[in-house]
């Protein structure tokens, strides 16, 4: 009985050393940041403020996403940031920021309502130039109606900001 649980216990222990020295041995790490970019090509990226020149002027909403777009390519691809002459070169405009509302409840009274932002994009790509393009990026979050646009502006902005960014990125370097 004695040796029976004793090669039990072997067998248990023989395989979990096994598994452990497996799992901590084989590492696969991915990583979608740099995208497709070649860096023998490319050096720099030069990104203009661009303008808020929606119907609806938030005065936080320009530098923001000015800020969020410079800070997506500095933090995720080793290029040189210069305000402008660099192998890529975005610039553009904030084209609209609105509310509109939704789901209209019984009472005929909005229970939603949805905030959109669209801005419009100019990429030039100096090393090739069939990569330039000019595009209008749209994001849209909704908020409980009873809630003031005030209160909720800040969090929306940063979230709308971030999904745009992310696809003008997406479009320009990872190109996926």
């Amino acid at each position: 009985m004695q040796k029976i649980f004793n090669q039990q216990y072997l067998s248990i222990l023989l395989i979990t050393v096994t598994l452990l020295l497996v799992q901590t041995g084989c590492k696969i790490s991915y990583g979608f940041t740099g995208g497709s970019l070649d860096y023998s090509k490319y050096k720099s990226i030069s990104i203009v403020d661009f303008p808020n020149n929606a119907d609806n002027v938030v005065p936080i909403l320009a530098p923001t996403f000015t800020e969020s777009l410079k800070d997506k390519y500095t933090r995720s691809t080793k290029l040189t940031l210069l305000r402008d002459g660099g192998d890529m070169h975005l610039e553009g405009e904030i084209v609209g920021y609105s509310y509109q509302a939704m789901s209209i409840q019984a009472d005929s009274y909005a229970s939603e309502t949805k905030l959109t932002l669209t801005i419009n994009v100019r990429f030039t790509d100096s090393k090739n130039p069939e990569q330039d393009f000019e595009t209008r990026y749209t994001a849209s979050q909704l908020f409980d109606s009873n809630r003031l646009p005030s209160e909720v502006e800040g969090e929306l902005i940063d979230l709308l900001v971030k999904e745009i960014v992310d696809k003008i990125y997406n479009d320009t370097v990872a190109r996926w």
